[in-house]
């Protein structure tokens, strides 16, 4: 559906957030107002529409008339939006498909293909069209994508975002090294200059970057020459952008990098000694870091997107989130459409759920990781990520409305069935919450908001 323009909002419910890694917030009965730049102005709790029109409107100089309204209704919740701090909007028509492949194979068969047939604009309309609605649907309010190496399409995708409303980190695809001929960048030179194409488009639809910011996206280290991987790194001094790409996902990746860049200590000095590796930069997967790559991590205040659907389904390995938390390095979760097999942030987070006891199941019951903790590595673990910490990932006045309605299928109701979830009323509200991350799915989402403006709603 189409966007809506943000306007004066009052929200009431019941709204659940994280307050902390292993808590998360119930808050009852309470009043939360979007002022039409889509920050939340007031929350008070033990409030109701009558309460908030008689002393939140007239502190906030709002009148009744100028204000829509919009109550959760039993079994309805509010839950900020989900953060994807990985996905590949060019591979999206791939999602599902990679057979018996492992990382490097299933490159060369499925993504390389599909991603440089999106130079083709209509193409590559079709694609991100639907991958944008589909995340929409599953309630990703933002999601850091990487798009193709052409400039075109990736300008097209950050359009897109911004026509949907979807807040979006859009990175042009540099690979000047060992892809195939059709699909490489002719020169560390062409590929620097493409980059700066893009993000000089981003900047002219968005100038304040209120919704889609750039990423310098090297795509991985063997996909990269020095002199280009040196030339992103001097990028990034010069523009504060933030960075993202792919290390230690599998480990015929690491040993072909350490084939290739034998002078570095590791992967992750790879992307260290090449300017790469800081606080504002975003390594998917993960899996088979060193202690030695954890640490530098941790001091270059690096972050991590885990992909747990992704590491299953084309074998990759089990990363250890737990370690890697307790090291202080914060993670969010990511889809990483296609090598993952869903555009769904939920899926990421029972999967995450799921790894984590296969991990514990090696001997560290430690390991596993709770439904507290993966809500809240969707949502402020993302917005740490993403570096929005501030602005998105949680209810609080200052922060955006970047938040879903949830329904869950009540028993017995007289309601609209409402997907998967059946909720008898016995439940607390911990184990409601447990029904939905392991049984929910998009039919749960009832409406999608980014920055006070709706842009999905489900017609029930």
């Amino acid at each position: 559906m189409a966007a809506h323009t943000a306007g004066r909002s009052l929200f009431l419910g019941t709204f659940i957030h994280s307050n902390s890694l292993d808590e998360l917030s119930y808050l009852h009965k309470t009043a939360v107002c979007v002022d039409e730049k889509g920050v939340i102005v007031a929350l008070e709790t033990d409030c109701d529409q009558t309460k908030a029109e008689e002393t939140l409107y007239p502190q906030l100089g709002w009148s009744r008339g100028d204000v829509t309204v919009r109550t959760a209704k039993h079994g309805q919740f509010f839950f900020p939006g989900f953060i994807d701090t990985h996905i590949h909007a060019s591979q999206y028509p791939n999602a599902g498909i990679f057979g018996k492949s492992t990382l490097l194979d299933w490159l060369n068969t499925y993504t390389f293909p599909m991603e440089s047939s999106l130079a083709s604009l209509p193409k590559a309309r079709k694609v991100y069209t639907r991958c944008i609605q589909r995340t929409l649907s599953h309630g990703t309010t933002t999601a850091s994508y990487y798009a193709t190496i052409s400039v075109p399409s990736t300008n097209l995708l950050a359009d897109l975002c911004l026509s949907f409303g979807q807040r979006a980190f859009i990175g042009r695809c540099c690979m000047d090294n060992m892809s195939p001929d059709f699909y490489r960048d002719v020169s560390a030179t062409t590929a620097l200059a493409d980059t700066r194409a893009t993000i000089a488009h981003i900047a002219a639809i968005d100038p304040t970057n209120a919704l889609v910011t750039p990423i310098l996206t090297p795509r991985f280290a063997p996909s990269c020459t020095s002199e280009l991987m040196h030339g992103l790194g001097a990028l990034q001094k010069e523009t504060g952008l933030p960075v993202q790409t792919h290390i230690s996902e599998n480990k015929n990746e690491i040993a072909l990098v350490k084939s290739m860049f034998p002078e570095h200590a590791s992967y992750a000095h790879v992307y260290d000694d090449h300017g790469l590796l800081g606080p504002k930069t975003i390594l998917a997967h993960a899996v088979h870091l060193s202690e030695e790559e954890v640490e530098l991590i941790k001091k270059r205040e690096s972050k991590i997107s885990h992909c747990p659907a992704s590491n299953s389904a084309i074998t990759s390995g089990t990363a250890k989130v737990r370690k890697l938390l307790e090291k202080g390095i914060e993670i969010g979760l990511g889809t990483d459409v296609s090598g993952g097999y869903s555009p769904s942030i939920l899926e990421a987070a029972r999967q995450a759920l799921l790894v984590s006891r296969h991990v514990a199941m090696e001997g560290d019951d430690n390991s596993k990781l709770s439904i507290e903790e993966v809500l809240y590595l969707s949502t402020r673990g993302g917005a740490q990520v993403v570096g929005l910490e501030k602005k998105i990932g949680g209810f609080e006045v200052g922060m955006e409305w970047d938040a879903q309605l949830i329904g869950l299928g009540q028993v017995e109701s007289d309601e609209a069935d409402l997907g998967p979830v059946d909720i008898f009323g016995w439940e607390s509200w911990p184990e409601t919450i447990a029904k939905w991350v392991f049984n929910g799915d998009d039919r749960n989402t009832l409406a999608v908001w980014v920055k006070g403006r709706l842009v999905h709603e489900r017609k029930l």
